[in-house]
Formats: structure tokens, sequence, C-alpha cells
């Protein structure tokens, strides 16, 4: 309870895939660092292209203890990464300038010119190449300011070091025929979003390490994701998580810390939050894979849900608004102009309260029918989002999970150790449920939680198909949810320890660039391919109709066309056409 009152990780207070784990202390790192004369707070870029040259211009946050004279020295190196050798690199572009500094805090820039250097893309796209800003302010006529930033430079003064990719990444959020249009545009190009929500790595912050990390965000790109959201019940991830989705091409869609709740609007509360809000886009605004700030996690919608604001919806919308658009939106505009702020997820975008959990004609859509209504798989098809950011399906974990939580006497779906490890409060009888009307019950319980993977690969695969089959009016599919933060039953694709569920595998498939999607729908039964590559498709399509003891009943053949970046129905034909009945033939 009041979670909301307390910047904190909102999840920390328990959610419905975590525990109650309120942890404190200080996290992340502290370091003791010494140097000469003044120190760089923050330094922060924005670039331009203008044919093949790339302007960097590098705003310089300064504190000093008294005032004084210093050297500000920027240089630009291609990042090891680009088979470079480390130091071996002459620099692409250096900058200098002589500053005269007061007491306390100032802001100084500086500009550089980069010929041509090559574009960083989303995965699936293209590479991620990552250069190297280095920074120096030293006293003014010390011999560390005589020259390029080299490992040789004497030391003396503070030097920070950032990455940069350079790419021009925007969110189209236009009014069109069907609504309001949400999708990426990279360099140029329309990219389709494929991921997933990121969650915390673990409960305990002592075990969120670079390992598991790039174990986890790996797991992703195997997958063929290109996007992840970064949700808003969790944290502002560390630099470790940023710098690897910039190099694995992953975009990040970055809630601001808010979640499922009403929050104050008291001075106070908003002075926390805005310096809170200005570290966090000061730190993360130069990363590549950045790609878009949203103000919340379905906080606009938490205001029909509690007693409280049922009763005073216009202030609590107020509230929300002083929130949102008076610190949130503010903050990010003046500091990082370059990037989209979209106020809320699930949202149709400024100013636009719709419901966005049913309604899929505008912005962005959590679409959560399936699992929390009980509704049929097949109702995937009843909705045509522009940008689906949230849906899901739960599954058991593996065996080997449970087995590390549940001892030998409890390894059943309704045991006391299972119900633990179960944070949704119906959500192991819905998997049941589920099972029972898809399937037969399975005979022991190995082989029920091997089946609830099952039906959470079919699941989210009869979504995601779908959508991307829409393309382009839909452009953006994130399911729920990557990772757990422990041992559970839950939305996730990877388990607890980074185990690959079948989903994982699935996922694989249906974000693949060159996807085949079959599905029925309204009587017919339709084959479309989809092709997120550069150049156009041009094969056949063959199919043939099985009956379950792999005999053929029929086939059909169809020239295969998919212009780039888009979709295209290959074959259809309507359900009472097919040679045998659906109930005796499957589709290969």
């Amino acid at each position: 309870p009041h979670r909301n009152l307390l910047r904190k990780a909102q999840c920390m207070g328990g959610w419905d895939w975590g525990p109650c784990l309120m942890t404190g202390g200080v996290y992340d790192g502290v370091a003791l660092v010494a140097f000469d004369g003044p120190r760089i707070e923050y330094a922060t870029t924005r670039t331009r292209r203008s044919g093949r040259d790339w302007e960097v211009e590098v705003e310089v946050d300064l504190d000093a203890a008294a005032p004084c004279r210093a050297g500000l020295e920027a240089e630009i190196r291609p990042s090891p990464a680009l088979g470079v050798p480390e130091g071996r690199a002459e620099p692409l572009a250096f900058a200098r300038a002589e500053v005269e500094l007061p007491a306390g805090a100032s802001r100084r820039s500086l500009r550089l010119l980069v010929d041509d250097p090559e574009l960083w893309w989303p995965a699936g796209c293209g590479g991620q190449p990552l250069y190297e800003l280095k920074l120096r302010v030293v006293p003014a006529g010390s011999a560390a300011a005589a020259g390029p930033l080299g490992p040789a430079a004497p030391a003396g003064g503070h030097v920070l070091a950032k990455r940069l990719g350079f790419r021009e990444l925007s969110l189209v959020a236009e009014e069109d025929e069907e609504g309001r249009s949400m999708k990426f545009v990279v360099n140029g190009r329309e990219v389709f979003a494929k991921g997933a929500n990121w969650i915390p790595a673990d409960a305990l912050p002592s075990r969120w390490t670079r390992a598991r990390l790039e174990d986890l965000l790996r797991s992703a790109a195997l997958a063929n994701m290109n996007c992840l959201r970064v949700w808003g019940g969790g944290r502002y991830e560390s630099e470790d998580f940023y710098g690897l989705c910039d190099e694995l091409g992953l975009m990040v869609w970055q809630d601001c810390m808010f979640s499922c709740a009403l929050y104050p609007s008291e001075a106070s509360f908003l002075a926390d939050v805005e310096a809170e809000t200005r570290h966090q886009v000061l730190r993360l605004k130069d990363h590549p894979s950045l790609a878009l700030w949203c103000g919340n996690n379905e906080a606009l919608g938490a205001i029909t849900w509690y007693e409280e604001s049922k009763k005073s919806p216009a202030r609590y919308i107020v509230d929300y608004d002083r929130l949102t658009e008076g610190v949130l939106g503010r903050v990010v505009r003046e500091l990082d102009p370059d990037r989209t702020f979209w106020p809320s997820s699930p949202s149709a975008g400024p100013n636009d309260f719709s419901d966005n959990w049913h309604s899929d004609g505008r912005g962005d859509m959590h679409y959560w029918s399936v699992w929390h209504e009980g509704k049929p798989f097949s109702d995937y098809l009843s909705v045509r989002p522009r940008f689906c950011s949230e849906f899901g399906f739960q599954s058991f974990p593996s065996y080997g999970t449970v087995a590390s939580f549940a001892p030998e006497g409890e390894r059943n779906a309704t045991s006391p150790a299972m119900e633990h490890h179960q944070r949704h409060p119906r959500g192991n009888a819905l998997i049941v449920e589920t099972m029972l009307r898809y399937f037969r019950m399975p005979k022991g319980f190995r082989e029920t939680l091997y089946l609830s993977q099952v039906q959470q690969a079919l699941a989210i695969k009869t979504a995601v198909e779908y959508w991307r089959s829409l393309r382009p009016r839909c452009m953006g599919t994130l399911y729920w949810q990557l990772n757990d933060v422990w041992p559970v039953s839950s939305w996730s694709s990877l388990e607890y320890g980074g185990g690959w569920k079948l989903l994982h595998y699935e996922a694989r498939r249906f974000y693949d660039p060159l996807l085949l999607a079959l599905y029925l729908k309204d009587g017919l039964v339709r084959a479309v391919g989809v092709n997120d590559g550069t150049e156009a498709f041009r094969g056949r399509l063959s199919l043939g109709f099985r009956r379950f003891d792999g005999s053929l009943s029929g086939c059909a053949d169809a020239e295969a066309r998919v212009p780039a970046g888009s979709a295209a129905v290959l074959w259809e034909a309507p359900l009472e056409s097919l040679p045998a009945k659906p109930a005796e033939i499957y589709l290969e």
C-alpha cells in the first residue's frame, strides 16, 4: 500500500509476477574519483546530419570550486568494436576551447564535425557501429591541455567518456484515415518494432550483474527482437543495460518510473520528480538505442480504477496532468528535444484520454482481454492495433525451475509452493482452465508444465502473426514480458535464470524478418507473407492439407511476391472449400 508515495521501483511493493521485497541501500556502485580543477557533471550531444557530414554539438555542465580558467577538450574516435584497436585510431574530430568558469555550476559547448560515419541501425536492419566521445577539462596551462586525448596524455583533469551512434530516429504518430498511426522511422526507413517488455533482472539489486543483463539481452536479440520496453513499474536501468542495447541494436522504449497508480501533485513531490527526471534524461539521452520517452505505465487508466478517483475524476486528471505534462513532458522536451515524449502507455497521444485497452485505432494499445477476461486465443484477431505495447499469456515454469523451489511432495499445480510462486490471484486456474479448452488433460505434472508452455506460445504466436500481417496499419508488437525477477509462473518467455521457454523459441520464428503467417478469420483460411527486409521477396507458396495420420488429402500452390517492408496476402480460401472438415486435417 502507498508505494506511489515513495520514489522507489514500484514493483518492489509486489506485482502479479513478483514478490514484495522493499530493498534498501545503495546499488549500481559507488566510486571515489580524484582530479584537479573543475568537474564535468554531465555531457550531452545533439547530432545533425548534413549530406555525408554529421555535426556533433556537445553541451558540458561543469562545476568549479572557485573561479578559474580551464581548457575544455573533446574528441571522437572509432570504437574498438569497429575493428580499430583501442588507442590506435586517429581522432575523427577534435575541438578545444579556453573557458572562463565562475564558482559553481556553468554550461559550455563545443562543436565537432564527423565526415561520413557509419550509421547505427536497429537489429535486423543493419549494423550497430559506435564511436567514442571523450571529454576533458583541465586547469589552464596544464600540459594535459596541449593535444588530443590519447592514452599517453598526462593525467590531471576530469575525463568523461561515452559512446555515440549516428542515426536519425523518430516516432511518427499522425492522423490518418484509420485513426492515429504509431511507428518508428530510422534513417528514413519505417521499422516494425518486434520485442517484449523488460522488468528488473532480479528482485534483489545485488543480482543486477552485467553478466545477467547480457545473457537476457542476447537472448532477446537471438529471437529476432529489435525493441524492448523498459516498463514504468521497474527502474531506470544501468549503463550496462543501455550500452548492451546499443551494441545489440535493441531500441529502447523508456517509460518514466510511474505505474498503475495515482501520484501526488504537491510541489515537494513534483520537485523531487523533476530532479530525478533531469538526471535520468541527461544520463541516458546519448544512447543511440533510446527511441522514446513515455510518461508512465497505465497511470492514465488508473484514474478509472480506484474509488477515490472515481468519485472525483476531475481532481485526479489535474494531478495526472501536473505530473505527466507539467513535469515529465516539460523536462524531456527541454533536455531531449529530438526524441518524442509519449504521455502514457497505452495512449492515443497528447491530450487524448481514449480507452486504449479496447480501442485499437489510435496510438499504442494494451490488449489483455484474452488473459484477464478469459477470451479465446482467436480474440486476438478481433482487434487491429496500430502498435500493441502489452499483451500476454502465462505459463508454468519448466520442471527444473519448479524443482528449485517446490519439494518433491508439492510438485503439482495446486500445491502451496506452486500457489506461492504465482502472484496473480487467478493465475494457475486460468492456465489450467485454458488448457482444458484446447487440449485433453495431461497425464502428469511434467506434461502439465510442458503443455502450459505450448499454449502460451500458441497464444502469443496467434497475436503476433496476425498483427504483423496487418503492416503498415500495425507497426509494433511488444509482448508481456521478456524476463522474471524470481522463479515463478508468469507471462515471461525467459525463465528466472535465463532459460528459454517454448514461447521464446516461437518468438524467434514469429519475429523472423521473413514470416509466413497462417490464420483463420471470418470463415477464410489465409496465408500472408510479411517482409521486413529492404528487398522484395519472390518465390512459391506450397500448401498441403494433411490428415493426422500424415496422408495428404489436398494441396495448393501459389506465386509468392512480397514487396520490401510490407505484408501481402499470398493465398486464401473459404473454410467450406477445404478438402476435409477442419477437425480432420491440418495445413502445412
